[in-house]
């Protein structure tokens, strides 16, 4: 029987990147005919027309509506939970709607997976060519090159999850809003043995969205630093942070990078004077 996959996206506000994702998902070459793929989208209450312009140009896509209180990683839940619900996929796939996939990369990411392992796809930015988003080995972004490879932990851009390691691991933690869960998952999944690679080759682009936060820039008054700090969107909510960092790093690191992460919002100007970051 030809695999089944369940392809999870969640998406606010981007109507046009959300549609060109769409757009290069459903042109994949080199799959076989009686190949299946669902599509399952939480639209986390966009405004922009996103919901209605999906339903217009693929009708197959599945919308489930989000109140906007989501996120990422709480949207992408849902968007799995209400998948798992449907039907017994033999794989899920993540996919963010701001990567665009090259034409051969689900048949890229399908060759690489076996049971019980998670492949990681890779990207690249179009401005220079180079990797964007992927896999991690010792906190380095691994590009890839021709074959599998085996790395610590990955970005949620795009992950294919084989059933069995679902059936293991089960969803993303609802604890995290945005940030921080496609990490943890990954840790999570490596305590439990379970093996994962990025894929052999680029599977799509995505640019780096990596710049200076507002809760760090010395330029931003301090109510809004500290206001940034605590958005779900930060990348560094703290609370949240400590929480990972306790799961997996220890306490004392935990307990570090909370205090840190404070000082780096309260001081900036002496945190780049003095630490040169």
């Amino acid at each position: 029987m030809n695999p089944t996959i369940a392809v999870l996206l969640t998406c606010h506000n981007r109507k046009d990147k959300t549609l060109q994702c769409l757009t290069n998902l459903f042109v994949q070459q080199g799959l076989n005919v009686d190949f299946k793929f669902e599509v399952f989208l939480v639209d986390d209450a966009s405004t922009d027309g996103t919901s209605e312009a999906v339903k217009s140009q693929f009708h197959s896509v599945k919308i489930i509506k989000g109140d906007g209180n989501l996120f990422w990683n709480r949207g992408m839940r849902l968007a799995w939970e209400t998948a798992a619900a449907s039907k017994n996929f033999d794989y899920y796939l993540w996919l963010n709607d701001d990567t665009f996939l090259l034409t051969d990369a689900l048949i890229t990411m399908l060759s690489g997976a076996n049971i019980n392992t998670i492949v990681c796809g890779s990207t690249y930015g179009l401005s220079n060519k180079k990797a964007t988003y992927g896999g991690y080995v010792q906190q380095k972004l691994i590009e890839p090159n021709t074959f599998l490879q085996q790395c610590d932990y990955f970005n949620g851009n795009c992950v294919l999850i084989c059933r069995d390691v679902f059936e293991k691991i089960g969803l993303l933690d609802s604890f995290f809003h945005h940030a921080v869960g496609d990490f943890d998952y990954s840790l999570r999944a490596k305590k439990a043995g379970v093996q994962f690679y990025v894929a052999s080759k680029y599977i799509g682009t995505c640019e780096n969205h990596v710049s200076l936060p507002k809760w760090r820039d010395p330029k931003v008054n301090l109510s809004a630093r500290l206001n940034n700090l605590y958005s779900a969107t930060s990348g560094c909510y703290p609370f949240e942070f400590f929480i990972y960092d306790r799961r997996h790093n220890g306490v004392l690191l935990a307990v570090r990078r909370f205090i840190t992460l404070h000082l780096r919002a309260l001081f900036p100007y002496l945190w780049f004077k003095n630490l040169n970051t």
